[in-house]
């Protein structure tokens, strides 16, 4: 009999839409759909127990070992380097991590790049790689108004379709990595549920390519 699978869902649309691809590979779970304030979903017969969390604490959840698998965008995967297996690209939820300055922006390399962020790792080793001395300031808001504002030279954020940021008349000037929702695993629990979430993760693949 197969064992039961834990899977983290981040809450949203991003979630959402995952969780139909989930259902399209087999696995499905009606009452994750229903409106109200349950967190928890099971279905026996499928072999799979779903929860909602915060989308930045699915890594967490899969690292620790609170879920077998879980969806995860690769911002998140990039910024907090969590020790889990990257199983597959679900092809949802495509965007780009990038720089972004105003329009009439110029490095000046005698000073430190004043750079505002959501994601300060990921935009610290971008820089170093470069060899580009900055100085990182982290926000929780709307990014695009640091540089407007005079705060900071530049942004590191998430872009999706650049229309946010051309209304405020700011530019990606440098792309850094493509992001989309990844499936991932917990080390540990892949050891002891190899069958089921390869099985998982095949029928996933194969939504992918349809």
């Amino acid at each position: 009999m197969a064992r039961m699978l834990n899977v983290a869902l981040p809450k949203g649309r991003l979630g959402e839409t995952v969780y139909g691809l989930f259902e399209a590979a087999g696995f499905p779970c009606p009452a994750v759909m229903e409106p109200g304030r349950k967190l928890i979903f099971e279905n026996a017969e499928a072999g799979v127990r779903y929860f909602w969390v915060k989308p930045s604490d699915v890594a967490i959840y899969v690292e620790r070992g609170a879920a077998d698998i879980g969806v995860a965008g690769k911002d998140i995967l990039l910024e907090y380097e969590p020790d889990v297996y990257e199983l597959a690209d679900l092809g949802v939820g495509v965007c780009r991590m990038a720089v972004a300055a105003k329009r009439d922006f110029y490095d000046d390399t005698r000073r430190a790049l004043r750079v505002a962020t959501k994601f300060p790792h990921i935009a610290s080793r971008h820089y170093a790689a470069r060899g580009r001395d900055i100085d990182v300031i982290r926000l929780g808001g709307s990014i695009e108004l640091a540089p407007i504002l005079g705060l900071s030279d530049v942004i590191v954020d998430i872009v999706e379709t650049g229309k946010t940021l051309k209304e405020n008349d700011l530019a990606v000037i440098e792309e850094i990595a493509p992001v989309s929702a990844r499936l991932i695993a917990n080390k540990s629990g892949f050891k002891f549920k190899t069958a089921e979430i390869e099985r998982i993760a095949r029928q996933l693949r194969k939504k992918e390519t349809i």
